[in-house]
């Protein structure tokens, strides 16, 4: 019978795993509308979780377990369903549209998610005012602001919602959720769910403090993990040596264009400028224009201020110089373009016409095959030197308006009809002026106007400039490639690491076939490579300590708002955790340098952007920060346990008698996958707690929240040995941990780059 149990309850979570994970498939074809009515909403589907839950239940109390952590962290998954039960059966949501000035006591009502009906509030609210606040001198929102009156009986009371910030009155709470195009009325979501919510919150807390107890439960799994054998001698040895990485750039001929002197260009890269809706420096806008054009910062041996300047300065010679990159694919092949072409390639002189014209006017027109749509990327980058020659993109004068804000306009721009004539004409001749310096090269005269746009800047710039901190902070970011630095480094420490490891497992292995006394004692040159290793690692982890808090100090904000930034922690983390436990697992300086320098690597050459800008207003939450820190630290913790499948693999296939190595590193991978899971978990509820603020609704089904579930209900299997005895083979599990990854590369880069969804971000 408890056999039977245990079939069916692996049946029906292989089930679920399998239904959820498909529907993020078809949701990518179909859309959300379409899994939601015919998966995620249907009876059938809510009943393989009732069914699971109740299997699950029968199985767990037939096995009589005695931990009582195990009993209430299984037990908060009941209360947490029995909640979204609640909540699913009583829960109203509905949506309140307000005008300025005007009161209503009446909202419309959303059931089954489509039929919508008009109910009466439990009060009169009425707006008084709606704000869109923007960060200084940009155009980028900080935050959406409604401020309302609200009477019932016969008492009035003043409210006001923001993006993550709710107003309750009663058991209904109101969120901020858009506003109309005039900017005089919003709408303001309602939810009431006074059952639901606290049956829910009761099983999260229970569920974090079960997960967070786990760990330290005498009688649980964990403290008996932390006895064994093969962890209180220390499992294995490592690590490494040094090497060096080389790379090639290619380039295209010998001359090097004009472009003004690098002291001279610095000069010009201290000025600021508004660009990616935020105030930065001109260093930065240089950098990211160089990148954007030849895919790297610099170019034949000029800055990428002088490659700015000599854009501005020198546009008809540089029109004529290879300096844009064209990636490999169907327009490069079929048009037979060169690795780097110039700007002026694609313009017929003798006809006036622009050649990727047409394909890019076919591309808007829906022809987004991969030939359109590297015609249309291809585009933009010309489009940009074209709105550089324009003077479009120089956003470098402040000028205050008579209502006090600051706006940033480009020489060419129009410029307020306020504006003293005396500064209107300075705006719209100083690049004149410096051009002549330029052509005469006038250096000293070059820098006393740059100064003195500098002055005017910060004169007229006010609370838009940001300080001088922040200044410091950018331009000592934009000079050190960190990822790129870092990714070398640690990749190169890891692979010959990986490959000094492997040879003294095997070494190792065949001493004690042997029963040879040496197969016990530690070699000299094993305590010199650790060592080694050991100080190369904390000093990559200072070095990434030192990025990121030039990112932060730069941005205000905690640097895990994007794709780029939390690859950088996740690094970050994987670094930290190999650190503190190679004193008693050596073998854990090699994850870390494996697993951090391909974070760092992806960070470098995928299509996530590194550029700093302000964070939306729904992501500036402090429950954001908590919750994605959390979960990149449980994707830290597991990618170690694919390093460690790989070293076990691999040391199985050259020696197979190496089963105590294998069973060691067994070992080591459960050491960090009870924590991973913990992490995992309490990050994944997080983020549900904070969705509830903002939106007041748990659970969306979104891709990305998806296959975060999928990723904890698959390595959760590996933690019920008793339920899947084959798991407590060596080989099963490090299998198990090798194909258990890819649901990690699923949840990361397949929802950024392929399924798509809300959390897709790259």
């Amino acid at each position: 019978m408890t056999r039977t149990i245990k079939k069916l309850v692996f049946s029906l979570y292989t089930i679920a795993v399998v239904c959820m994970g498909a529907a993020t498939v078809i949701e990518k074809y179909q859309g959300s509308e379409f899994v939601s009515a015919h998966i995620y909403g249907t009876w059938w589907f809510a009943l393989v979780w009732a069914l699971l839950a109740a299997t699950a239940t029968v199985y767990f109390l037939r096995n009589r377990t005695k931990s009582w952590t195990g009993i209430t962290l299984h037990l908060s998954f009941l209360v947490i369903l029995a909640g979204a039960f609640l909540t699913h059966i009583s829960a109203e949501r509905g949506i309140i549209h307000l005008r300025l000035g005007e009161t209503t006591d009446r909202y419309t009502v959303f059931t089954d998610g489509t039929n919508a009906s008009s109910e009466s509030l439990p009060f009169q609210i009425r707006l008084n005012k709606f704000s869109i606040q923007y960060h200084p001198g940009t155009d980028a929102v900080e935050d959406y602001v409604s401020q309302f009156s609200i009477t019932k009986d016969g008492q009035t009371v003043q409210g006001q919602v923001s993006m993550n910030r709710i107003f309750t009155c009663g058991d209904m709470r109101l969120y901020q959720a858009s506003y109309d195009s005039d900017e005089r009325g919003v709408s303001l979501a309602t939810n009431s769910d006074p059952f639901g919510i606290p049956v829910t919150y009761t099983g999260y807390a229970l569920l974090f403090l079960s997960l967070i107890l786990m760990l330290f439960d005498p009688r649980g799994a964990y403290r008996a993990l932390l006895r064994s054998e093969h962890l209180r001698k220390g499992a294995l040895l490592t690590v490494m040596a040094v090497a060096t990485f080389f790379g090639s750039t290619a380039s295209a001929a010998d001359h090097t264009p004009h472009a003004l002197p690098e002291k001279t260009a610095e000069k010009f890269g201290e000025l600021f400028i508004l660009h990616n809706n935020r105030i930065c420096p001109m260093q930065t806008f240089a950098i990211d224009f160089t990148k954007k054009l030849y895919g790297a910062r610099s170019y034949k041996g000029l800055t990428a201020e002088q490659v700015l300047t000599g854009w501005i300065f020198w546009g008809e010679e540089w029109m004529n110089e290879p300096i844009i990159k064209v990636k490999s694919g169907d327009l490069k092949q079929t048009l037979q373009l060169p690795d780097y072409v110039s700007a002026g390639f694609f313009f017929d002189k003798d006809m006036g016409g622009y050649t990727l014209g047409p394909y890019v006017k076919e591309y808007y027109d829906g022809n987004k095959d991969k030939f359109h749509t590297q015609a249309s990327a291809l585009d933009e980058r010309i489009q940009l030197v074209m709105d550089l020659r324009r003077g479009t993109l120089l956003k470098i004068f402040p000028i205050k308006s008579d209502n006090g804000k600051t706006a940033w306009y480009a020489p060419t721009a129009d410029l307020p009809s306020s504006l003293d004539y005396k500064e209107r004409s300075y705006i719209q001749y100083v690049f004149t002026l410096l051009y002549d310096y330029a052509e005469a090269n006038r250096q000293d005269s070059i820098c006393h106007t740059l100064d003195k746009m500098l002055t005017l800047q910060i004169k007229n710039g006010a609370a838009s400039i940001p300080s001088e901190k922040q200044t410091t902070a950018e331009r000592t970011y934009n000079r050190i490639p960190f990822a790129t630095i870092l990714f070398v480094l640690c990749l190169t420490m890891g692979v010959l690491s990986f490959l000094y490891t492997v040879t003294r497992i095997c070494h190792q292995c065949r001493l004690e076939s042997n029963h040879d006394p040496r197969a016990t004692k530690r070699r000299r040159s094993d305590i010199i490579v650790r060592r080694f290793s050991r100080t190369v690692m904390a000093a990559a982890f200072a070095s990434l300590t030192y990025c990121e808090y030039l990112r932060w100090t730069i941005s205000g904000t905690i640097p895990m708002a994007n794709g780029y930034e939390t690859m950088l922690f996740v690094a970050w983390t994987v670094m930290l955790l190999s650190l503190l436990l190679s004193f008693r697992f050596p073998i854990m300086l090699t994850c870390g340098f494996l697993m951090s320098g391909f974070f760092l690597l992806v960070s470098h050459i995928s299509q996530m952007d590194p550029q700093i800008t302000h964070v939306m207003p729904v992501l500036n939450s402090p429950l954001l920060s908590i919750h994605v820190s959390i979960i990149m630290m449980g994707f830290a913790l597991l990618s170690l346990t694919f390093i460690n499948a790989i070293t076990a693999l691999t040391v199985k296939l050259i020696n197979r008698d190496a089963t105590r190595q294998m069973a060691a590193l067994q070992s080591l991978s459960l050491l960090f996958l009870y924590p991973a899971a913990t992490t995992l978990g309490i990050g994944i509820f997080v983020g549900a707690i904070w969705a509830n603020v903002s939106w007041g609704e748990y659970w969306g089904w979104d891709p990305k929240e998806v296959w975060a579930l999928i990723t904890f209900m698959v390595y959760a299997a590996a933690l019920h040995p008793k339920t899947l005895p084959a798991l407590r083979r060596p080989v099963t599990f490090h299998v198990f941990m090798l194909l258990a990854f890819l649901t990690i590369l699923m949840t990361y880069f397949g929802v950024n780059y392929i399924l798509g969804g809300m959390h897709s971000y790259a």
